[in-house]
């Protein structure tokens, strides 16, 4: 299989790719590398991908309407997993101007792309976020989603919104996945465990926020990646008893599917920070906040859907991923010191 990878030296686009690479498949991989976070991290996931003979690398943003549409004339792929993006809740607060142009402007580009490609396959990044307001557990594909309480959580339901227009224009099967707190090795100092993690070594103070009230689904890496590789092989097709009058929002009369991916166990926050202490022998110096704006209390995932597509779906303990994500910070940080 050829494939493009966007966001390639992103946390999970690395994951990916290196499965894909391990495999003998070709993958082109293209990131901007930009200083959301420090660059040096992503630059060192480049530096394991390449020593693959059939990865290829491009230095080059999707917002870019013109090097997209040359690198989608020149290169030759058939697949593209599309995980470009400016990720995080808070920082949308902070620089809503970077989502508009990179989650935007930047899947319309791909999205372009692949039309022109006629592409068989586009797997893209959704998030949990999508699910904003909603309340009702565990979190479904098949729940109205029109409620976002971030611009990060917007620009990923506007994605669904367009990949869904382009399935049903022009035929594109696109499938979105919406990621529920993905953790692991080699993962973004933006998340908790990261932060937690870099804090408490560092005898520095963790913001709790919620007062600690909050639960989420914490999803291993490995598994995260086991599923989207499963899921880019089941390419959607039309739903051919697709009801308009009680639309289903997950599937459609076109080639569309929306999937969650979790681990459909929801962990409580403070459960997770003391994981953390235990497995470090440190305790953390806490420090308890209201909820942070855009933030949502709980997420659980239903992943039904996906279980349909996929085979023995694997589910890493909290405790075995905590435990290898610590092995790999204390090892890439002591290389970096």
């Amino acid at each position: 299989m050829d494939l493009l990878v966007t966001g390639v030296a992103g946390f999970i686009g690395m994951h990916v790719a290196e499965q894909l690479l391990l495999r003998g498949d070709k993958v082109i991989g293209i990131d901007n590398l930009n200083d959301y976070y420090d660059p040096c991290l992503k630059k060192a996931r480049l530096e394991t991908l390449s020593k693959y003979k059939n990865f290829f690398f491009f230095h080059m943003d999707v917002a870019d309407r013109t090097q997209t549409s040359e690198l989608f004339e020149r290169e030759s792929f058939d697949h593209v997993v599309h995980l470009a993006a400016q990720a995080g809740v808070r920082y949308s607060l902070k620089n809503p101007y970077a989502y508009g142009d990179s989650n935007l402007t930047g899947f319309l580009n791909v999205l372009e792309g692949c039309r022109q490609k006629r592409v068989k396959h586009l797997v893209y990044a959704s998030s949990s976020s999508v699910y904003g307001g909603n309340t009702k557990l565990p979190l479904s594909e098949r729940d109205n989603v029109d409620h976002p309480v971030s611009l990060y959580a917007a620009t990923k339901k506007a994605n669904e919104l367009m990949a869904h227009t382009y399935s049903h224009l022009y035929s594109l099967p696109t499938t979105g996945l919406r990621f529920f707190t993905v953790y692991g090795p080699w993962g973004r100092p933006d998340m908790a465990l990261f932060l937690f993690t870099k804090a408490i070594l560092e005898q520095q103070v963790i913001e709790i926020f919620n007062h600690g009230s909050m639960r989420r689904d914490f999803t291993y890496i490995d598994d995260v990646v086991d599923s989207l590789i499963q899921t880019l092989h089941e390419v959607p097709v039309a739903n051919k008893v697709f009801n308009t009058s009680h639309p289903d929002p997950a599937s459609s009369w076109a080639p569309y599917r929306v999937l969650n991916i979790g681990n459909s166990t929801p962990i409580k926050l403070m459960d997770f920070i003391c994981e953390i202490e235990n497995q470090l022998g440190m305790p953390a110096k806490k420090k308890f906040l209201p909820l942070q704006a855009g933030d949502v209390l709980e997420t659980y995932a239903d992943t039904r859907r996906l279980e349909e597509i996929t085979t023995n779906m694997s589910r890493t303990s909290l405790s075995d991923g905590i435990a290898k994500f610590i092995e790999w910070y204390k090892r890439y940080y002591s290389h970096q010191g």
